[in-house]
């Protein structure tokens, strides 16, 4: 009769390598790294490749079948004066936009998020319904309003107030109103949700204690909420910054890239006229560039001098 040797109870079994993998994959080590990893992949091929191919690119000329090594003629090529309009437009646009969209939904988003007002649901869901707006419909709904003959709504207004009618695009002035009032009435509820958000995380307790201490609403506005909402205000600072600088579509939707004498052309206007209308990818992607360093030394600059880099103690 066969005996069964059975194993000491204290030996070590040798985990299968099913056993291993399963183990491999449920590891605290390695759980971070994996969901990192759609993050990372999702950088690498959308965002570095495309910005290491850009700089490659902006060195070339490039054909049809083939590409030639050019140096710095295509930011050579950018000394032109449709260039310096496109700078200059996307500049004070993007000024503009600093300027309405930051103070605006802040202090709407504390009235809105203070004990006294009525119906703060209707209001907010009523300044956040142009963000879910295409903003094709939505400019041209503009594009109807402002108008160039006397029967437009906006003409016929200033026609009733004693003023004379405005070719809306087709001046500087009003075409850069235009391409600020379309983006103010699109992003205004957006900025808003921010500024809301970071109310709702500041605590009752230090205006309660204002209060006792006799603070009054200007007081409590400028010495609580405001430093509190400095890392959101930044935020919404960062990305108006970006958003200015590739504004595309406000300038499209009215203009179709082409406004008289480039009031309304835009850098990525520019740069969209340079690849895919004049078939000039190299010097597209000098525009680009050009860009991307331009927003990222800004927000280095801005996020550097509100102390973002600094480390807290």
């Amino acid at each position: 009769m066969d005996r069964q040797v059975s194993a000491p109870a204290d030996s070590k079994t040798v985990p299968t390598k099913p056993t291993r993998l399963r183990s491999f994959f449920h590891s605290q080590k390695m759980a971070p790294y994996f969901f990192v990893a759609p993050f990372v992949i999702s950088f690498l091929l959308f965002m570095l490749y495309p910005i290491i191919s850009a700089f490659y690119m902006s060195f070339q000329e490039i054909l049809p079948g083939e590409e030639t090594f050019v140096g710095l003629k295509n930011y050579q090529a950018l000394n032109n004066e449709h260039f310096y309009a496109a700078v200059s437009n996307t500049v004070i646009y993007t000024i503009w936009t600093l300027i309405i969209l930051i103070p605006v939904p802040l202090v709407l988003a504390v009235l809105i998020h203070s004990r006294f007002m009525l119906a703060p649901v209707l209001f907010r869901s009523a300044l956040f319904l142009p963000a879910l707006t295409s903003i094709v419909v939505g400019g041209a709904i503009f594009r109807l309003i402002f108008g160039e003959m006397d029967t437009a709504p906006m003409n016929t207004i200033l026609i009733k107030l004693g003023f004379s009618p405005q070719q809306w695009a087709m001046e500087g002035g009003t075409a850069m109103f235009l391409m600020v009032a379309l983006a103010s009435w699109r992003w205004m509820g957006i900025n808003l949700l921010y500024f809301l958000s970071g109310l709702q995380n500041i605590p009752k307790e230090l205006y309660e204690s204002a209060e006792i201490d006799g603070a009054g609403s200007l007081s409590k506005f400028f010495r609580i909420t405001l430093p509190l909402l400095k890392p959101v205000t930044i935020y919404v600072l960062t990305i108006s910054i970006y958003g200015g600088f590739t504004m595309f579509t406000e300038s499209y939707v009215f203009w179709t890239n082409h406004s008289p004498g480039d009031i309304g052309l835009t850098l990525i206007g520019y740069l969209y006229q340079q690849s895919f209308e004049n078939f000039n990818m190299g010097v597209g992607s000098a525009i680009g560039i050009v860009l991307l360093v331009t927003i990222l030394v800004i927000n280095i600059v801005q996020l550097k001098l509100f102390g973002q880099f600094r480390r807290e103690e």
